[in-house]
């Protein structure tokens, strides 16, 4: 069965006419026939009485007629609603950006974004680097934000993504102003708060800083794959973590954490935005062009 052989139908039943009916329908009157027959071949069952004139319904044709004009009006609501979705979509940009990033960072950096044109929604999915990577990897998320260092690769393939950076941070060995006290070596003696397996961070610090400090590796007092769940622990005491500059400059400025040894401890970092080589939708390939001039 067709759509149209039900809009002919109601056509028909409305004129009570076969040529005027044909006419308004586009048709010659030898295909429009047709297409009644066919309808009437579909259901089973004589919806029109061609003795008259003008043509009438029959008893089934009467019962079908308000069944068909409500068949019509619920398949153009979908048509519209899937039009809708897909457009709706197609503005939306998916977004996999690490814990640490997504908590101070890109609140401000998509404000500044808006703030140059870009209009669109936004699907955020915050997570550690393994599951963001995932999320990209599969296709499931138009960008990848985090933070990376040159000495410490991703697992995306080489080739099938492109970056560009779009911020700069480092990482600081942070503690609790009263944790230190009488400690005269205290990266050496210090309770160490780890990143888990999972986190981009850890990830960072095992590769740059695992030969140098290999208790990050081997000791950790304590393990969390947030970078938020380690400033946490950092504020109350429990021992000193590497925490990016972006999460905890108030915390500097007010005293509440201290940076412990000297800047050949701190990790330069940079935060990249990634995307697929492949072409994406008009709002995230906007999206990907101010980025870039952002970051240049």
């Amino acid at each position: 069965m067709e759509l149209i052989w039900l809009e002919d139908y109601l056509e028909l039943a409305r004129t009570g006419n076969f040529s005027r009916a044909a006419e308004a329908r586009h048709l010659t009157q030898p295909a429009f026939s047709r297409r009644i027959r066919a309808l009437e071949e579909w259901a089973g069952v004589t919806l029109f009485d061609r003795a008259t004139q003008p043509v009438q319904l029959t008893a089934a044709g009467r019962e079908f007629q308000p069944l068909a004009a409500m068949l019509i009006r619920r398949i153009a609501d979908a048509r519209a609603h899937v039009r809708e979705a897909a457009a709706a979509e197609a503005a939306t940009i998916r977004i996999a950006a690490t814990h640490a990033l997504s908590l101070i960072f890109f609140p401000p950096w998509l404000k500044r974004l808006e703030a140059a044109g870009l209009i669109c929604c936004v699907q955020l999915t915050s997570d550690t680097l393994n599951a963001v990577e995932t999320l990209l990897l599969d296709g499931r998320a138009h960008f990848m934000l985090c933070h990376v260092h040159d000495e410490v690769p991703l697992r995306l393939p080489a080739g099938e993504f492109a970056s560009t950076v779009v911020a700069s941070d480092r990482l600081i060995p942070c503690a609790a102003p009263g944790l230190m006290a009488g400690r005269a070596a205290p990266l050496s003696e210090a309770p160490l708060l780890a990143y888990g397996a999972g986190s981009g961070l850890g990830r960072i610090l095992r590769g740059v800083l695992g030969a140098r400090l290999p208790r990050l590796l081997t000791a950790p007092a304590l393990t969390a794959d947030l970078a938020g769940a380690l400033r946490a622990l950092c504020l109350d005491g429990r021992g000193i973590a590497w925490l990016p500059a972006t999460l905890v400059e108030d915390d500097l400025k007010s005293g509440r954490l201290v940076p412990l040894a000297d800047a050949s401890w701190e990790i330069p970092v940079a935060v990249r935005l990634f995307r697929p080589q492949m072409r994406l939708t008009p709002t995230a390939e906007e999206m990907w062009r101010l980025a870039q001039g952002q970051g240049s």
